[in-house]
């Protein structure tokens, strides 16, 4: 039996990792070797004051991450046992995964592993195929494995008025120079590791549009390529808002991302619900739900496309520590 973690496991694993999403790419997360064991941590210098002043979306950002990190241990046959928020007094780590009893990886495991590098948000409309009765129900599956809630929002006066909340925060948000230029840092119109490239920004809000989509110098749209009337609007929530909650929906949230890349589907996350307080509290309302709304997303099928960049491994490890 595997009792510690080795350093070309750690950038095996991490290489995985890193392809979770976060708030504008920023890629906000750190990951070391501690004494065998591999400790996943929110790295605060790649924070948004303006846009996540709570840390939340570093914190679901550093969840999804780690979520992928166990996958690709238990695909390479060394699962973990994970404990989050080890250390009361350092709260920038978010997990330490030690060597659990090896074994085989089972089949879901290994789907949601090859769903890893195709998954991407796909910000442009998608096309007006319903999701099917299956893959909703695997998308639920997929949140309650990890602990947390998946709403699918059903019906016209349902998804509007999830609309409404969306729309509104989106006004709320764009009404604070900070957070504009925050979000405008972080757009590239050259190649970079990290932001959000302008081409994948998806096209330009326009009126009609249903649901909110942020700023990111996308383009004009082709005519004829309205969003969806109809989209599939799902909600992930978890039952409390601790930092311990936020870190278990990141991971859930990767989960359902994953699951939804594997049933062909695609997803583009929708978060200024979540980022105005009293919107979050409307859309908790508007779902008669217990618990905390985490993240908002529209599902269906959509043209392919690719993920964003990456920084390189190296960038994001540190060296190993052992203790005194």
């Amino acid at each position: 039996m595997t009792t510690e973690y080795t350093g070309e496991q750690l950038r095996a694993a991490v290489a995985d990792a890193v392809r979770a999403p976060s708030l504008h790419n920023t890629q906000p997360w750190r990951f070391r070797l501690v004494d065998g064991g591999i400790e996943v941590s929110v790295d605060p210098l790649r924070g948004l004051p303006a846009t996540d002043p709570t840390g939340w979306g570093t914190r679901i950002a550093a969840g999804a991450a780690l979520f992928n990190l166990r996958l690709a241990l238990a695909v390479a046959g060394t699962p973990a046992t994970v404990r989050l928020r080890p250390y009361p007094a350092d709260p920038d780590v978010v997990a330490r995964l030690v060597p659990d009893v090896p074994r085989r990886p089972t089949p879901v495991e290994q789907s949601l592993y090859g769903a890893i590098s195709h998954r991407f948000s796909n910000r442009a409309p998608f096309w007006p195929d319903p999701v099917p009765a299956e893959a909703r129900w695997r998308l639920g599956e997929a949140a309650r494995a990890e602990q947390c809630w998946l709403e699918l929002v059903i019906g016209t006066t349902a998804v509007n008025a999830v609309a409404e909340v969306a729309r509104s925060a989106h006004r709320v948000l764009e009404r604070d120079p900070a957070y504009v230029a925050e979000r405008a840092e972080w757009i590239r119109s050259e190649p970079a590791p990290d932001g959000v490239p302008a081409g994948a920004g998806g096209p330009q809000s326009e009126p009609q549009d249903l649901l909110p989509q942020r700023g990111f110098g996308g383009r004009n749209r082709a005519p004829g390529r309205d969003f969806e009337p109809e989209p599939l609007v799902a909600v992930l929530g978890s039952a409390g808002n601790t930092s311990a909650d936020q870190i278990l929906a990141g991971q859930a949230l990767q989960r359902v991302l994953l699951t939804a890349t594997d049933a062909g589907l695609s997803v583009s996350m929708l978060s200024q619900p979540i980022e105005v307080p009293a919107a979050r509290e409307a859309l908790r309302m508007s779902l008669g739900r217990f618990g905390t709304p985490q993240m908002v997303m529209r599902i269906g099928y959509g043209q392919p496309g690719r993920a964003t960049p990456r920084r390189p491994v190296e960038e994001v490890l540190d060296l190993p520590v052992a203790s005194a």
